[in-house]
């Protein structure tokens, strides 16, 4: 828009001429004076175009501009009130971490199906499930006591074989920032760098049962519900020593060796102390 030689008159100076613009100056020759102003900004209650055509596409020029100051302001905002949640949200996890309490039972074993047995190794993480009755039937299972501490074991059963023959595929710690109180997708990510995925011959050694027990039915191997059971601490330290041991490849034997000794720090276990394995199996 060209407004060079265009009259205008000011509130305060008076009549005058334009005799220069650009995207952001204006600039103005009264009668004694030139004088320079913000533009479009002037205009409106300082400055007043002679022109009604040119005052016209003026008033465009500032509407625009001010709706873009508007959506800048609304997202300065929106900004604002992200960063306040995350704030928020940072202060939140401070807490949990700094009062957090070893629970003696914050390790989970997943049931894998087949699918879940591709994708967990692929994207490293599993989903605990949809709750199935009540007032929250259909949102995702809470991981609640999982937190830093916590180890995922994946374990699944080969077609055709009893529950007895669950084979343990893989383990990983769980992220290092995860919380399960904060968790609402029911997702679990894993350790960055803690992660195990045991090859078919390993897995064949490395049953569940021989770790877990159901206090209650001491001798019964029976998983009949849920994707996902909490089971104790020092039974995880010892499928993780024993996995140790299982290792023949020195990479990743190194780095079931480091895995372990995160744990057993995490979990405040002395590796000296994990008394041997006692599951369901042990007692056949």
């Amino acid at each position: 828009m060209n407004l060079i030689n265009k009259k205008v008159t000011h509130n305060r100076f008076g009549t005058g001429s334009i005799v220069k613009q650009n995207d952001s100056i204006i600039e103005i020759h009264f009668a004694s004076e030139s004088k320079k102003f913000v533009f479009p900004d002037v205009f409106g209650e300082h400055l007043t175009l002679h022109d009604s055509e040119a005052a016209d596409s003026i008033e465009k020029v500032i509407q625009k501009k001010e709706m873009e100051r508007q959506e800048e302001h609304w997202k300065k905002e929106e900004e604002k009130r992200l960063q306040y949640e995350k704030q928020q949200l940072r202060i939140e996890h401070e807490k949990l971490m700094r009062n957090h309490k070893l629970h003696p039972q914050s390790q989970m074993a997943f049931w894998c199906d087949l699918e879940e047995q591709d994708t967990a190794f692929s994207e490293w993480q599993i989903f605990s499930g949809v709750i199935k009755s009540g007032t929250n039937k259909g949102k995702p299972n809470k991981p609640i006591r999982l937190h830093q501490n916590s180890a995922c074991l994946l374990t699944a059963i080969d077609s055709g074989k009893s529950e007895k023959e669950r084979r343990i595929l893989g383990v990983y710690m769980v992220n290092e920032k995860f919380i399960g109180k904060l968790c609402e997708d029911g997702y679990i990510p894993a350790h960055s760098e803690y992660r195990l995925q045991l090859t078919e011959e390993e897995s064949d050694q490395l049953l569940f049962w021989k770790y877990y027990v159901n206090e209650k039915s001491p001798h019964k191997m029976t998983w009949s519900l849920g994707k996902y059971r909490y089971f104790d601490n020092v039974w995880m330290a010892q499928i993780l020593h024993d996995i140790v041991s299982l290792k023949s490849e020195p990479k990743e034997r190194e780095l079931a060796q480091r895995f372990f000794e995160h744990y057993c720090k995490m979990n405040q276990i002395y590796d000296q102390e994990i008394p041997k394995p006692n599951g369901a199996l042990m007692s056949m």
